[in-house]
């Protein structure tokens, strides 16, 4: 085989901490950017571990076709032996705000009222949610699509308007709403090889893209690298490290990863008026935060390439 691991990748700005620790750390792994690509079912794999990385939100960015490729190549890497990381079970549920909800129902963990729609006469028929809702693409993403609305009319004029809202899938969520305090905003937890990395809190001013990468929402507020949705707020989202988070929303979070099939994995959860844990999101692309790991007293992409070397060693080939 060629190379002891290779990363599956379709945003290269991403990436590019996790490819340093990769060179310094001097892993043989090579880089297959899933926006331009073949590959022969007959022929895979190259190598004994893989790292997926792709992410739902790629036909933001005008790469939809990333999405369909990367789950065919993982299903054909896996029935050809390969261990592939966050692999095509994971990949299914994050690619399904559905199945996030219905996954969330068996564990018993709350989380909120959701009905998946490719029609809106369907959905206002059987909504019992309440107003304002979030609407949201069920192949969601970086905060893509979504839209709080005040009523049944505003979602039935929304997609009159803008039927492109119904990309790339043609199905779509209606989704409870929890208000939140706005100084103390969400809370994501991040998960390595299933157990517990770091949580953060993060302050939205009622943005939508809460993408941890610093390439998405940068330090300073600068220039994204990311396709923010249009009307996001000029202030920055704000992203704190959250060391006494509590140890039963991160117990909580282990029985979801482990549940979904996530070897790495970011879980959001908010905070109701009435004190309860809201679960609403699981992310299998978890982009990492390099200043909220430091916080916690380690480089978070260096925990990860630990991680990464280990499934290699078990593999039986020498990893550095």
């Amino acid at each position: 085989m060629k190379h002891d691991l290779v990363v599956l990748f379709e945003h290269p700005e991403w990436q590019k901490p996790l490819w340093a620790a990769l060179q310094r750390r001097g892993v043989s792994y090579a880089a297959l950017d899933l926006k331009q690509g073949a590959f022969d079912p007959d022929a895979v794999p190259e190598a004994s571990l893989y790292f997926n990385q792709a992410s739902p939100s790629a036909y933001v960015r005008g790469n939809t076709r990333a999405v369909p490729f990367a789950l065919s190549l993982m299903r054909s890497l896996e029935l050809g032996g390969a261990r592939v990381l966050n692999g095509s079970r994971a990949f299914l549920l994050e690619l399904s705000k559905s199945a996030q909800g219905a996954l969330l129902r068996t564990l018993d963990i709350p989380h909120p009222r959701s009905l998946a729609f490719n029609d809106p006469a369907a959905v206002l028929a059987q909504w019992t949610g309440g107003w304002p809702a979030l609407l949201k693409p069920e192949q969601g993403g970086s905060g893509a699509r979504m839209f709080l609305l005040s009523s049944g009319e505003e979602l039935q004029r929304l997609l009159r308007e803008q039927p492109s809202l119904w990309l790339p899938d043609n199905l779509l969520l209606l989704q409870e709403y929890f208000p939140v305090d706005p100084a103390r905003g969400i809370v994501r937890m991040e998960f390595l090889g299933g157990k517990f990395l770091y949580a953060m809190r993060v302050v939205s001013h009622g943005a939508f893209n809460l993408c941890p990468s610093v390439e998405c929402n940068p330090e300073d507020g600068g220039a994204s690298t990311c396709a923010i949705p249009e009307g996001a707020p000029a202030k920055p989202v704000e992203f704190y490290p959250y060391l006494d988070v509590p140890a039963a929303a991160v117990e909580m979070g282990e029985k979801i990863v482990a549940a979904g099939g996530l070897d790495v994995g970011g879980i959001e959860y908010l905070e109701a008026a009435d004190g309860r844990r809201i679960f609403y999101d699981i992310n299998a692309n978890s982009n990492l935060r390099a200043p909220i790991g430091q916080a916690f007293g380690f480089d978070p992409f260096e925990r990860v390439v630990d991680f990464l070397a280990a499934e290699i060693l078990e593999r039986g080939r020498p990893a550095s």
